[in-house]
C-alpha cells in the first residue's frame, strides 16, 4: 500500500490515494450555480483519486459565503450535474461536501433567512457578506422541534447530489460549522437531550449521518471532523472531553458501514487520531491542518506508516491539477496564489499549469 496505490471506498475504486480537500472557492456567483469556469476547474482535477467538492449548502439558511455553491435550486443541481459529467468524462470520481454553515454566517449573506445554531451564542468577529463586511449576529437556537427538520435539509441535499451524478456525499462536521457546533462545548450549551454530555452533543451528528446514509447507502457517505481544530470560535480544549465526544460519534456511526471517516488534526499520526481510527474500522482519510502545507514527503509518510488509507491535501492541488503525476514522478510543482483563493474569475482558479502543456 502506498500512496500511489488503488483503494477501495465504497462502491468506488480509487485508482490512488490522493484526495481533493473541499477547498471554498467562491466562483458560484449570487445564485450559487456552477458555471462552465468550475465545471473546467474540477475537470481538470479527475486524476486525483477521489475530489470531494467544495461545502455546499443544503438550505439557504445553511449558505455561509458569498458566491458559495448549493444543492437546493434546479439551477444549482443543473450545474452541478454539468461538473459531474465533466470529471466523469475524464475517468475521475467525486463526492459532493453537504454543509451547513451554522452561526457562521449572515443574514445578509443567507439572503434573509435566520442564522442558526445550537446555542444563542454569537462568533466574536465580522463575517464578508454581499452588504460588506458585518458582525456576526447572535444565532436563533435551533429547537429540538426544528432539527428534524435541518436533518431532512441534509437528506435531501444529499439525494440531490447523487441524482445529478456525485458519486456519494460527504458530510462537513468540522471547522466550526453547524455539525461542529453541536460537538463542542463552547458552542453547544443546551441542556436537553442534544447538549450537556459528549454523547448528547454528538447526538444530532449521529441522526444527520444515520438519515442520509439510509436515504442514498451508507456506502455513499463519508464525514469530515477537525477535533481540537478551535477556529471560527469553537473551542475544544479539553482532551478527555474530546476523545470522549468523538468516541462517542465514532461508535455510533462505525457500525453503518460508511464510505469513510475523514479527520483534519494538526497531529494525524498522534494518539487521539490512532484512537477514533481503532473505533471507527473503515477506511480512514486524513489532512494535516490548515495552518501547514502537506508536502511530498509528510503525504508518502503517512502512508508508508500506515497512518491512513488516503491523503486528503488542499493547497497542492489548487494550483497543481496535474499533481498525481507530478508527486509520483516528484516533479517540481507551481506555487498556490493565496490571493486568488477566494476572488472571481479563472486567475489562480483554472489558469494553473499542466506540465507539458
Amino acid at each position: 500500500m502506498n500512496l500511489f496505490s488503488p483503494l477501495t471506498l465504497g462502491p468506488l475504486e480509487l485508482p490512488n490515494r490522493l484526495v481533493m480537500a473541499p477547498l471554498t472557492r467562491s466562483r458560484a456567483g449570487r445564485d450559487g450555480v456552477p458555471g462552465p469556469l468550475m465545471v473546467k476547474h474540477y475537470r481538470q482535477r479527475a486524476s486525483l483519486g477521489l475530489i470531494v467538492s467544495e461545502g455546499t449548502y443544503p438550505s439557504h439558511a445553511g449558505q455561509g459565503f458569498p458566491g458559495q455553491p448549493g444543492l437546493v435550486t434546479a439551477e444549482q443541481l443543473a450545474g452541478w450535474g454539468k461538473v459531474t459529467e465533466a470529471v466523469h468524462a475524464d475517468g475521475g470520481r467525486i463526492f459532493a461536501q453537504v454543509m451547513h454553515a451554522g452561526r457562521v454566517t449572515h443574514e445578509a449573506t443567507t439572503g434573509g433567512y435566520a442564522v442558526v445554531g445550537p446555542s444563542p451564542v454569537a462568533i466574536d468577529g465580522v463575517t464578508r457578506t454581499y452588504d460588506g463586511k458585518q458582525p456576526y449576529p447572535v444565532p436563533h437556537e435551533l429547537t429540538a422541534a426544528e432539527l428534524p427538520l435541518v436533518c431532512a435539509e441534509f437528506v435531501q441535499a444529499s439525494r440531490n447530489a447523487v441524482e445529478v451524478g456525485f458519486d456519494g456525499v460527504e458530510l462537513h462536521g468540522a471547522n466550526g460549522y453547524l455539525l461542529h457546533e453541536f460537538l463542542a462545548p463552547s458552542t453547544n450549551r443546551r441542556v436537553d437531550g442534544y447538549g450537556g454530555s459528549p454523547a448528547a452533543r454528538a447526538r444530532f451528528v449521529v441522526e444527520v449521518v444515520r438519515a442520509v446514509a439510509a436515504e442514498i447507502g451508507a456506502d455513499r457517505v463519508g464525514i469530515r471532523v477537525s477535533p481540537e481544530h478551535n477556529v471560527q470560535g469553537t473551542m475544544e480544549t479539553d482532551a478527555d472531553d474530546v476523545r470522549a465526544t468523538y468516541g462517542a460519534l465514532v461508535d455510533a456511526i462505525a457500525p453503518l458501514g460508511l464510505a469513510y471517516l475523514s479527520i483534519l488534526h494538526k497531529d494525524p499520526a498522534g494518539d487521539l487520531v490512532r484512537h477514533l481510527r481503532a473505533r471507527f474500522e473503515g477506511p480512514l482519510l486524513i489532512n494535516s491542518g490548515f495552518g501547514v502545507l502537506t508536502t511530498r514527503d509528510e503525504a508518502l509518510a503517512l502512508m508508508a506508516d500506515g497512518h491512513a488509507d488516503a491523503v486528503v491535501v488542499g493547497r497542492p492541488a489548487i494550483a497543481n491539477p496535474d499533481l498525481v503525476r507530478r508527486w509520483r514522478e516528484d516533479l517540481p510543482l507551481n506555487t498556490p496564489d493565496p490571493l486568488t483563493f477566494y476572488t472571481e474569475g479563472a486567475r489562480g482558479y483554472t489558469d494553473y499549469p499542466v506540465l507539458g502543456h
